[in-house]
């Protein structure tokens, strides 16, 4: 089974990441190969651009991908999207400069629009019923209405600094994106099992993020106030204790963010012995 990940660019080191972390780790890849072969016999890895992947895949080349939903859109690539892997997050936006008496979409009529994105922006008008020209560029999107090439732009940003760093103002969002695992609509016959394996592995990873395992002993009857405090996912495990008192085992998975509160909180319900781990993988 072939998957096909970035080669570079803002996806492929997470895209790594995220493989390493669901036990599917590369032999001797680097950004200059083309192929490379994982922990899993059975899988081989195909490096290649993200706006070729959809295609990639689309065509059988590769049995699975990662790359953006925006260019699986923008191509129009038949595929099954799988996952939505929560990095490379952006929206694809319509920006006109700073000074621009440009206000809405309506305002573009019979005006240049410059964009990598030529189909997407081109459905967009075309809902909109606005008669626009499309400038198909192949980067710095940023710059065209600067130097004279179109009056406003479609592109993707994932924070707004590029856009206030070159003095462009956001009209309108047109589609919000991240990295996605797609799939070959053959292979997911053939190979349903095998691939949807992949997938929950991947998914196991990114249910952890931003979780956390607290254990604690706690009397018994300090337990209710406890459960009060830390609920978990579906309720705290509650196991018991061999000690010289009564005394119980509580488990439970938390947000990250929760963690500096709760742990105070369990402290002051009677909470003993408090561990906190992070949590790799979760599958539910």
């Amino acid at each position: 089974m072939k998957i096909a990940l970035p080669n570079k660019g803002r996806l492929y080191e997470p895209c790594i990441q995220l493989f390493e972390r669901a036990g599917l780790r590369t032999i001797d890849a680097d950004m200059r190969r083309l192929f490379a072969k994982t922990l899993d016999p059975e899988i081989d890895i195909l490096f290649a651009r993200a706006q070729d992947i959809p295609e990639y895949v689309q065509d059988g080349a590769a049995d699975i991908g990662v790359t953006g939903y925006d260019l699986v859109m923008e191509t129009g690539a038949n595929v099954e999207v799988l996952l939505d892997l929560k990095f490379g997050v952006a929206e694809l936006v319509l920006a006109v400069p700073d000074d621009s008496k440009i206000k809405a979409a309506g305002d573009l009529r019979g005006k240049r629009v410059a964009t990598e994105f030529s189909n997407l922006a081109g459905k967009f008008f075309k809902e909109k019923g606005v008669d626009v020209k499309i400038v198909e560029v192949s980067g710095a999107t940023e710059i065209t209405p600067h130097v004279g090439i179109a009056e406003a732009i479609v592109d993707l940003t994932s924070s707004g600094t590029t856009l206030a760093v070159n003095r462009l103002t956001m009209v309108e969002s047109i589609l919000s994106t991240s990295a996605r695992l797609i799939a070959n609509k053959e292979s997911m016959k053939r190979n349903r099992k095998k691939i949807k394996d992949i997938q929950t592995a991947l998914e196991s990873v990114i249910q952890a993020e931003g979780k956390r395992y607290i254990m604690m002993n706690v009397p018994k009857e300090a337990l209710k106030k406890v459960k009060e405090v830390m609920p978990g996912l579906a309720g705290p495990t509650v196991m018991q204790v061999e000690a010289g008192t009564p005394t119980v085992a509580v488990h439970a998975v938390v947000d990250e963010e929760d963690v500096f509160t709760i742990i105070n909180e369990l402290k002051r319900a009677g909470a003993k012995d408090i561990l906190v781990v992070p949590i790799e993988r979760m599958v539910r």
